[in-house]
């Protein structure tokens, strides 16, 4: 065995043997006798141990050129430039590569650029060589050389319908079906051109998870044109990070259509007990507070604001702040509520309470846990608990209760004959709202009752609404 051979066997790399070397016989004759075939195949192996790398994934911005294998699972549209002190334009097009560690962009230029556009193809397995350098999102590879290798084999899946879990940082080309959970406001900001932008967002759920979705320019208006609670697909987004969190965009290639589809969205929530100082969650539960809008100053001069609500699940409530946008929200009392990306906050009295910003999203659910497919009986009775749908008490004893003392509370009613009910505050004011855990009762009263006091009125009940003529507070005294 020759010396060139000895070296070969000793380097691991999939370059083939006569690929290896010519590539020595080269590095001999570009030396001019300086070196000879056991100098020259320890250069090239030098070279290519420096070049290849094991995967995607060990890439990163600062080494000198790479080589790796990948699949093609995407090809963008080839654009051109002007470059100085050129009168020939430049032209370049973006195509992103997967293997089984990571996915990357790759940019091919001029000659390269043209050849790909006319003959590549998605699921085309490439052999890549050029520099990394830090891109828009992340490390991209500008490259110097890709080939076509028909034999190899690289084991990556190509999607023509992502769900929220496929999604990775760089994919282009995705089709996402989900449930519309939110919608924003359009936003206007300048470019750094003079020209004018313009920004929406969305949040989309499915049964793999949520995620943002960021509309840009033409497409912002569609945030205004979708209701929450339909089926959309997302076609032709695009995947971005901000603030460390995978985020779907949609830019002229891009839409939003509404499918004729069931989409199921369950949410993954932290219970209302074990929220914790400094915490970034996603909460549910039932509304058993709604304050009215209040707007305020902002130090800039600008006006801002603000709305508070209260959520309860099963394991205690916490005060939700809405800022902004989310303060417009249509929630009402004893609406089911899913609240994402909600920062746990320092309240008043020391109390944790939730705070709704932009990256939030709230969702009026059409059912609480446990009430979907059930049958239309248990939907009516469940209906009629109101917010006792979202207390841990109920069970089918206490649901079969409940149910049949609604049914005497609303023959009651009607006759707008004499009721007694014992319940907690839980919103105060004229009217007052009472939960007994079951079911909630709202009250017409001049006495004046906190928020947490058990209470019982008496008095006529018509249209589910008590004129109390007594109150008695469960301390001994009466207000």
């Amino acid at each position: 065995m020759g010396v060139i051979e000895d070296v070969y066997e000793d380097l691991d790399t999939d370059v083939e043997f006569e690929k290896f070397e010519a590539a020595v016989k080269d590095k001999v004759e570009q030396m001019g006798g300086l070196a000879d075939e056991e100098t020259a195949a320890m250069l090239i192996a030098h070279e290519l141990r420096d070049e290849e790398v094991n995967g995607i994934a060990d890439i990163e911005p600062g080494m000198e050129d790479v080589k790796f294998l990948a699949k093609v699972i995407s090809i963008g549209e080839i654009r051109t430039f002007e470059r100085d002190g050129e009168d020939e334009d430049g032209r370049v097009l973006n195509i992103e590569v997967a293997d089984e560690t990571g996915r990357i962009r790759v940019s091919l230029w001029d000659e390269m650029a043209v050849g790909a556009e006319e003959n590549l193809e998605v699921g085309t397995v490439l052999r890549i060589a050029g520099r990394p350098k830090d891109g828009y999102n992340g490390v991209e590879i500008s490259a110097n050389k890709v080939e076509e290798d028909p034999d190899a084999e690289v084991d990556v899946q190509i999607l023509d319908s992502y769900r929220v879990e496929d999604l990775a940082l760089g994919l282009s080309d995705v089709n996402l079906k989900g449930k519309l959970l939110d919608t924003g406001e359009v936003r206007t900001f300048d470019r750094d051109d003079g020209s004018e932008g313009r920004v929406s967002n969305l949040s989309l759920g499915d049964a793999t998870g949520r995620i943002r979705v960021t509309l840009w320019d033409e497409r912002a208006d569609l945030a205004g044109e979708l209701d929450t609670g339909e089926s959309v697909e997302v076609v032709d987004g695009y995947v971005r990070e901000r603030d460390g969190s995978l985020e779907l965009h949609v830019g002229s290639r891009g839409a939003v259509e509404v499918i004729d589809e069931d989409i199921e969205y369950v949410p993954e929530t932290t219970d209302i007990e074990a929220l914790e100082l400094g915490q970034t969650v996603d909460i549910a539960g039932g509304v058993i507070e709604s304050d009215g809008k209040r707007t305020f100053d902002r130090d800039d001069g600008s006006q801002g604001q603000v709305r508070n609500i209260r959520v309860k699940d099963d394991t205690g409530d916490i005060r939700v702040a809405l800022w902004g946008e989310k303060a417009d929200t249509d929630v009402d009392l004893a609406d089911y509520v899913v609240i994402t990306d909600v920062q746990i906050k320092e309240g008043w009295q020391e109390d944790l309470e939730a705070s709704a910003g932009w990256r939030s999203s709230i969702t009026v659910m059409d059912d609480a846990p446990g009430n979907a497919g059930g049958s239309d009986a248990e939907t009516s009775a469940s209906s009629d608990q109101g917010l006792g749908a979202f207390s841990g008490d109920s069970s089918a004893a206490s649901s079969t209760a409940s149910t049949d003392s609604s049914a005497d509370s609303s023959s009651a009613s009607a006759d707008g004959e004499p009721v007694e009910f014992t319940g907690t505050v839980v919103q105060a004011g004229n009217p007052v709202i009472l939960d007994d855990g079951t079911q909630t009762k709202t009250v017409e009263t001049d006495a004046e009752l906190g928020l947490g006091d058990e209470v019982t009125v008496n008095g006529a009940e018509t249209d589910g609404r008590i004129t109390a003529d007594s109150v008695e507070v469960h301390t001994g005294a009466k207000r």
